[in-house]
């Protein structure tokens, strides 16, 4: 189905999916031809488990790099009213049993009217985790934490990230695409240590482009480890141009944690308006121009 359906086409249910995985193994969500993705795991399950000939396809509401985690990801799927009224009841257990042991599927439900699990999403909240220990990480977190040689000032990380929040157009932070805009809107970038010692920044906006929260916080580390002073990840911001100095971290750290969505009768007004060419202080789309994807991260 064209993703950019406002609903579902008739004769078929929208079905709202809410997974998680582990991305160590994936190249990322979105299906290619010769590798191992999300997307591409998750709806051969679905056409055999559905015992379809075709393959119905999955939207999500934000494609994740290679390497990125999800605990809290979501997608929908329209499928044939004949297809889903045989097999809802038992969709889940089945997908269970197909579905490799990096992904799950966690709830399948009829979605409201209006729902688009891309279009419809106010924000996205991922986590990226890191651990400053002269030992380095947890062998049983290895695959989830990233390992920094240089003792944090978390502090000085938390003042830094201040001036970054806001609706700003985060091309210095952004590997650009063609027609897509770079001005999002970062609600909340805060770092804390837990009793762990592992500190985890908390990253949540309407939407995010390509690099940005990988890119967002390995400038945030620099400042953190003394390399750079607090005002520099601001000063980058302004510049809007990618510098050097800023460095994308690795995928493993990080996970996609929440997808938030308006009440079920703003759904579809939210839809139609995140698909807007967004500007500096006009819609607040949650994409790209021309319905550009929301590459992450």
């Amino acid at each position: 189905m064209n993703e950019e359906t406002e609903g579902a086409p008739p004769g078929h249910v929208r079905v709202r999916l809410d997974l998680s995985y582990d991305g160590k193994d994936f190249s990322g969500w979105a299906k290619q031809r010769t590798r191992r993705t999300v997307q591409g795991e998750i709806e051969d399950a679905l056409r055999t488990v559905t015992r379809s000939s075709r393959t119905y396809e999955l939207t999500v509401a934000g494609r994740t790099d290679a390497g990125v985690h999800a605990r809290g990801q979501v997608a929908h799927v329209d499928l044939p009213d004949e297809v889903w009224g045989e097999h809802a009841e038992r969709l889940l257990r089945r997908l269970a049993g197909r579905l490799p042991h990096d992904v799950r599927v966690w709830r399948a439900a009829e979605a409201p009217a209006g729902f688009n699990a891309r279009f419809s999403a106010i924000w996205r909240r991922y986590a990226y985790r890191v651990t400053d220990h002269p030992g380095g990480v947890d062998p049983l977190l290895r695959g989830h934490v990233l390992w920094h040689d240089w003792e944090l000032d978390v502090e000085a990380m938390n003042a830094a990230s201040a001036g970054l929040v806001g609706e700003h157009d985060f091309a210095a932070y952004c590997k650009r695409r063609e027609g897509a805009t770079t001005i999002r809107t970062l609600q909340r970038l805060e770092w804390e240590r837990g009793a762990d010692g592992i500190v985890t920044a908390t990253v949540r906006a309407d939407a995010f482009c390509h690099n940005m929260v990988r890119s967002l916080v390995g400038a945030l580390l620099f400042v953190g480890d003394g390399h750079r002073p607090v005002e520099w990840p601001a000063k980058v911001l302004a510049a809007g141009v990618r510098d050097s100095a800023v460095h994308v971290v690795r995928p493993h750290g990080l996970t996609l944690e929440e997808v938030g969505y308006p009440a079920d009768e703003l759904l579809g007004e939210r839809n139609r308006q995140a698909r807007n060419k967004r500007t500096l202080g006009g819609a607040s789309g949650a994409s790209g121009a021309g319905g550009a994807p929301d590459g992450c991260c």
